[in-house]
């Protein structure tokens, strides 16, 4: 009882402190001299190979953020099912051989806090993470399929300073498709090293900047409403967005994902010493809001999903499973679920 009470305490005052606080400019430049994205997406963003019922084509859209994948056809229609975290920038300059030459900055000022040790450790192939703080928690820019990287661990950089050269390593990325491929995400966990090696035996190169431990949000759309008011905050550019589905979670002591963002957190005053919390999310996983209950739940259980005619799994990054008003967490959302509440 006296552990929750002190936690209870002092996520109260971590609370009332955000509050209180004042977010400040994101600052955000592009991540190269490619401006398109404010005028003509189809010269910004780099195309993908598609081959779809026999049909090739090479649509920029999936390029760009959210299911822009791998097209299914459904009694609804033709959906796009995999999840693209973030935006293929094309590049500008090309030397006579077709290698790409244009430079890679930061789109804020921040911290170095990752640089990939070498090209063939990630299907990212060279990479780089970068540590913001707006004043709403850490968010972390990745910078990937680089050639070279200019920056080391530690660093810090402005908005704008060159980090690194655009290139094409990394899985299924040849020359002709050079491209920076570009995230801004949350943070899930700081103990992912544990929940890594309860699921997967394979080596983690990449610590708590493994890709698996970043959720991303969507950048090029924050890069427009930016464009549009230079004052927004990340607050701000994600209550316009929907929740697909919400999640209850028991409730624990250990859960750091709520210190780190408790702008997210919602009816803490109501409810001190929750019993359980409800985790809103949009399609493919942003974190909206998260809810202090009252109610006990023993494991993680769907409260609420948006109704559709198809497969939710199609819809949600495979996370959920069911049709209609109902759904259940499959095993990759249980994983999710687990680790972003430090359940594990």
């Amino acid at each position: 009882m006296v552990s929750r009470f002190l936690f209870s305490l002092f996520f109260l005052l971590t609370l009332f402190t955000s509050c209180f606080a004042f977010s400040s400019p994101l600052g955000l430049v592009l991540p190269t001299d490619n401006d398109a994205i404010f005028s003509d997406p189809s010269k910004f963003y780099m195309y993908v190979y598609r081959n779809f019922e026999g049909e090739e084509s090479r649509p920029w859209s999936g390029g760009g953020y959210g299911l822009v994948r791998n097209q299914k056809r459904t009694p609804e229609g033709v959906i796009s099912t995999r999840f693209h975290e973030g935006m293929d920038v094309l590049p500008l300059r090309r030397d006579a051989a077709g290698e790409p030459l244009d430079e890679v900055r930061a789109i804020a000022a921040g911290t170095v806090v990752h640089v990939t040790p070498a090209a063939n450790l990630s299907n990212y192939g060279r990479y780089i993470v970068i540590h913001h703080d707006w004043g709403e928690g850490p968010f972390l820019s990745l910078y990937a399929h680089l050639s070279a990287a200019h920056v080391s661990d530690g660093q810090s950089v402005a908005a704008g300073e060159k980090i690194g050269q655009l290139g094409h390593t990394g899985d299924g990325i040849n020359r002709e498709r050079s491209h920076v491929h570009v995230e801004l995400n949350f943070i899930l966990s700081d103990r992912f090293a544990f929940w890594y090696d309860k699921h997967f035996t394979t080596k983690n190169h990449h610590g708590i900047y493994n890709g698996m431990n970043l959720t991303g949000l969507d950048i090029a759309q924050l890069f427009l409403a930016h464009h549009a008011d230079q004052k927004i905050a990340i607050s701000q550019f994600l209550s316009r967005s929907e929740p697909y589905y919400k999640v209850i979670v028991p409730a624990h002591e250990h859960m750091a994902f709520l210190r780190r963002y408790p702008w997210l957190v919602q009816g803490q005053d109501q409810v001190p010493e929750p019993k359980s919390w409800e985790f809103s999310f949009d399609a493919l996983g942003v974190p909206l809001a998260i809810r202090a209950l009252s109610q006990s739940v023993s494991a993680p259980v769907v409260s609420y999903v948006k109704p559709t005619s198809g497969n939710h799994a199609d819809y949600t990054v495979q996370r959920l499973s069911g049709t209609g008003s109902t759904a259940t967490l499959s095993p990759s959302g249980s994983r999710y679920i687990e680790l972003i509440t430090d359940s594990f």
